[in-house]
């Protein structure tokens, strides 16, 4: 023991960590915040191999004493000592908690940095639009200047519809066409079990006859596709004589403008399809309606048909609905059997929804009603009926019977194409 006692004298480790402390406090104001901390730690250090000499010290002292000598001063003197070392298990804790604060605002510190960083994108992305949108629009000044008066039709497009105001990168349209199509098939699947059912037990508190309610809906439907082709028709020739006038992409004008209507379907006037499709019902010789009330009752199914129909003309290629007519032979590849139909019937007396078609490829059956000698029977009754809605009975006497003498098709039973 005295030899280490010794040692420790002759090291004057003490009177070095008394010196360092006291130059620590002499330069503490002027030195800085990694200075202060280094000489800290030197200290602590150098405290520490002391503290571990006078253990080996304490430890050779016991030895010396025996087994039970120096009992009464560990246990009066050390231990409590070293009982009051594991209270920092308590400043412990507050080290965690501060080390999960500062990781928490580290982590919140990045996550501001990343926002500022898509604010600054987003804002770049802006700006490039702005300019586009500004270099276009001179463009199009030049060209009303020129022409010194406005085009008709291009003065029907909104303002928010003459440029993108969405940015989207190049091709979008068909790189989504696949999910784009299978939910639009989904969706036209969903108005025949749904929307269609609603507007058949509607028409049934105005209509007893149920062929009549059947006849109504399918020409619903046809007209529904052929107001809805034909304004995205005129919808895509607005935006490509628009977008022609400043296009520069890497990408073709055609894709550019499908793109564009793919973004932008909210600009599709709905409402003026559906008053088409009312107007071509209401002068449709093939169904009447009670003169009290109009095919307006079925807007919902219209309205919804029509919104399906101009989103699968942006497919590749675009879906449509098969031509039909009464009379045809029946095809079990793109008609199911209705449940009142003559199964042993070939022809088709009338069809209740049409068929989805991918070119010459049938996606979804329709369904039609097949009855034996229904067509003759059919055409005896309307020829003394007359319709509600027509100026006089002529007219529908002469078609029934150009019918009897040829089978061709009316033009406003199929889809106008």
């Amino acid at each position: 023991m005295a030899d280490s006692l010794r040692r420790l004298v002759c090291a004057e480790s003490c009177r070095a960590l008394q010196e360092k402390l006291e130059s620590w406090y002499r330069d503490y104001e002027i030195n800085s915040c990694d200075q202060n901390l280094n000489r800290c730690c030197e200290i602590i250090e150098l405290n520490s191999q002391i503290q571990g000499q006078l253990f080996t010290i304490l430890n050779e002292t016991s030895r010396e004493g025996g087994h039970y000598a120096g009992v009464e001063t560990i246990k009066t003197r050390l231990l409590p000592w070293l009982g009051t070392c594991f209270s920092c298990a308590t400043s412990g804790r507050h080290f965690e908690d501060s080390f999960s604060l500062t990781q928490d605002s580290v982590e919140k510190e990045r996550q501001l940095r990343e926002l500022a960083s898509n604010q600054t994108f987003q804002l770049q992305e802006l700006q490039e639009e702005l300019t586009s949108t500004r270099l276009q629009l001179s463009n199009v000044q030049q060209e009303l200047a020129r022409s010194r008066s406005p085009s008709p039709r291009r003065s029907e497009i909104k303002s928010s519809s003459l440029l993108p105001s969405r940015s989207c990168s190049p091709g979008r349209a068909r790189r989504t066409n696949t999910s784009r199509r299978a939910c639009l098939i989904t969706r036209f699947g969903d108005i025949y079990a749904q929307e269609r059912l609603d507007a058949e037990t509607l028409l049934r508190t105005y209509i007893s006859d149920m062929e009549m309610v059947q006849r109504i809906i399918y020409i619903a439907a046809v007209e529904s596709f052929s107001a809805a082709k034909m304004a995205y028709r005129q919808f895509k020739i607005r935006v490509r004589d628009t977008l022609s006038l400043g296009h520069s992409g890497p990408e073709s004008l055609e894709d550019t403008v499908l793109d564009y209507i793919v973004r932008h379907e909210d600009l599709y006037d709905v409402q003026a399809s559906v008053n088409e499709v009312i107007r071509s019902m209401n002068i449709n010789p093939k169904i009447s309606f009670p003169p009290e009330i109009d095919f307006i009752v079925i807007s919902t199914l219209i309205r919804e048909l029509c919104r399906v129909a101009f989103s699968m003309q942006t497919l590749f290629p675009p879906l449509d609905i098969a031509f039909g007519t009464d009379g045809e032979l029946f095809s079990e590849t793109k008609y199911y059997r209705s449940f009142d139909s003559d199964f042993t019937a070939l022809l088709v007396a009338y069809h209740v929804w049409p068929a989805l078609m991918e070119k010459d490829v049938v996606i979804l059956k329709g369904e039609a009603v097949t009855k034996r000698g229904a067509l003759w029977s059919r055409r005896s009754r309307s020829s003394s009926r007359g319709r509600s809605r027509s100026s006089s009975p002529g007219p529908l006497l002469a078609h029934h019977l150009s019918r009897s003498r040829s089978p061709s098709p009316l033009r406003s039973t199929s889809p106008r194409r």
